[in-house]
């Protein structure tokens, strides 16, 4: 790690202010040329720890850039991760645009566990042992640090997207609730319509194969924090489609086919 303590509360903070103050702020790479993966998680746990410190509560994980495209776009061979909050969580229907600067959607399916995931080793079957149900779930994801740089249009780097909580920001669940056990999770769909129109399809497939492996990913990713995915915790598994751009007065519709179907709109 190339930060130091005070660098790493100081980046927090900027991005605190970010994300308050709806402004975006310029790469965190470009201004620390030699940042590592290390140091953005460093700076996102930093963030987060400032959260809980305001009485925010611990919900989950998301797993981002999970899908080849996205991975060879960041160059990067793994995903990334980051924390979801309770005042992240909505219910299909109104979404305050207010709470976002840049909010984009992902169409994902969410595994709620029942029982703890930790340690070096975990298997996808692990991770079917340990969920209590999967159930569709649409990321909305945001940039408190600007995506393309205002001077030179140069695409954020995975170091600033990791410190960004990995563009984390809200998070909608509906449909039905399911044991894996009953579906076909890599052959999991979505149709995703904004204002009527498919904007996107995608299978659950394009999670790594099936999503499920990114959930033991992350739990083997948590181990050497010390950390773990708890009984009770939401895993976002992942995107199976592009992010669609939102803004006020955006109607979204997520039909998940077998899964259910729900709608929400930013006002």
């Amino acid at each position: 790690m190339t930060f130091t303590t005070e660098q790493i509360a100081q980046l927090a903070r900027e991005l605190q202010e970010s994300e308050k103050s709806r402004v975006q702020i310029e790469h965190f790479s470009k201004r620390f040329p030699g940042m590592t993966i290390e140091d953005g998680y460093a700076v996102s746990r930093a963030w987060v720890q400032m959260k809980l410190a305001e009485g925010r509560k611990t919900i989950g994980h998301k797993i981002g850039l999970t899908s080849r495209a996205m991975q060879q776009a960041s160059q990067i061979t793994e995903p990334d991760y980051g924390t979801l909050l309770d005042d992240m969580l909505f219910e299909p229907g109104d979404i305050p645009t207010s709470r976002f600067i840049a909010p984009r959607v992902e169409v994902e399916l969410a595994f709620v566990l029942k029982k703890k995931l930790e340690g070096p080793q975990i298997s996808t079957q692990d991770v079917i042992d340990a969920t209590e149900y999967v159930t569709p779930a649409i990321e909305i994801i945001d940039s408190r640090i600007e995506q393309f740089d205002r001077h030179t249009n140069v695409m954020r780097k995975v170091f600033d997207t990791i410190s960004d909580n990995a563009a984390n920001a809200g998070i909608v669940i509906g449909g039905r609730k399911m044991h894996p056990r009953e579906l076909d999770l890599p052959w999991c769909g979505a149709i995703l319509r904004q204002n009527g129109a498919v904007e996107e399809t995608g299978l659950a497939a394009g999670v790594q194969g099936d999503p499920a492996i990114g959930v033991a990913w992350l739990a083997m990713k948590l181990a050497p924090w010390g950390e773990c995915l708890e009984a009770g915790e939401i895993v976002l598994a992942g995107s199976f489609t592009r992010p669609v751009a939102a803004k006020k007065g955006d109607v979204f519709d997520a039909d998940y086919g077998q899964l259910g179907r729900f709608q929400f709109r930013f006002v």
